[in-house]
């Protein structure tokens, strides 16, 4: 008698799915025009979610079946949250271990990982997540979505060939001051442009510390509701901003960059 070894299970796939820009924003995006439909669909096919919250996350997927019908129903899709201290303090640095929530994973089923905006994991949640798919032979597999950072760079006119995202700038006013000094020194040495976000309705106070800190000729853009109509995107000195009489909008998402 010959005996034979049990095949086991098939991993699934861990798809990145990206998220509009338009999160927390007074309007909307055109879906289909923000997204390409190849990501839609795959969106669509999916019935186990990883996300920030599972609120937003639904909202989202109406948006979807809009365009490209869900698998399942809406309330009948499986998605868990990441824990909360992972959204208080990330999980970019790799302390919290995402394996136990790429279970469907490994029992055979596709998941999707998505944040409240953007490609998840860059500037947001999910990184985790996805060092724990490598940990445990799941495929990533990176879906085409609107990435803030990527479009803010692009339209800067900052050096795209090297640059840094350094996230979170101190709320510290004088650390604060620090941080912008430290960034505009490399950024004027190296050449490398330096991108960093703010909290929501913050952008005029992190404005007025960059005009106030950072030298005339620095270069200074600020890209606002991208993807959105009437998206702001504006990239000056530090001297000719002082006197510009349109500011960013306080509550929108927003990227800033600096360099030479």
């Amino acid at each position: 008698m010959t005996m034979t070894s049990l095949a086991t299970t098939p991993r699934g796939r861990l798809y990145l799915v990206p998220a509009p820009l338009d999160f927390g924003c007074a309007t909307t995006a055109d879906l289909s025009a923000t997204m390409p439909l190849g990501t839609i669909k795959v969106a669509a096919g999916l019935a186990h979610w990883v996300c920030e919250n599972a609120k937003s996350a639904r909202a989202y997927l109406k948006r979807v079946n809009e365009i490209s019908p869900l698998c399942l129903p809406i309330q009948a899709l499986s998605l868990v949250e990441l824990p909360r201290e992972v959204h208080k303090k990330g999980d970019h640095n790799g302390n919290f271990d995402a394996r136990a929530l790429l279970q469907p994973a490994l029992q055979g089923n596709d998941m999707g990982l998505v944040s409240e905006a953007g490609m998840p994991a860059v500037a947001d949640p999910g990184s985790s997540v996805v060092r724990a798919a490598h940990e445990l032979g799941i495929q990533v597999v990176p879906l085409v979505g609107p990435v803030s950072l990527m479009l803010a760079l692009a339209a800067s006119g900052l050096n795209g060939q090297n640059f840094a995202f350094v996230g979170y700038l101190p709320q510290d006013p004088h650390e604060r001051v620090q941080r912008i000094r430290e960034l505009e020194a490399l950024a004027l040495k190296s050449g490398q442009s330096q991108l960093f976000i703010e909290t929501p309705y913050r952008n005029l106070v992190m404005l007025q510390a960059l005009l106030q800190t950072l030298q005339h000729n620095t270069r200074l853009a600020i890209s606002s509701g991208l993807t959105l109509e009437g998206a702001g995107i504006a990239s000056d000195t530090v001297k000719n901003w002082k006197h510009k009489p349109v500011l960013p909008d306080n509550a929108t998402p927003a990227v800033f960059a600096i360099g030479r």
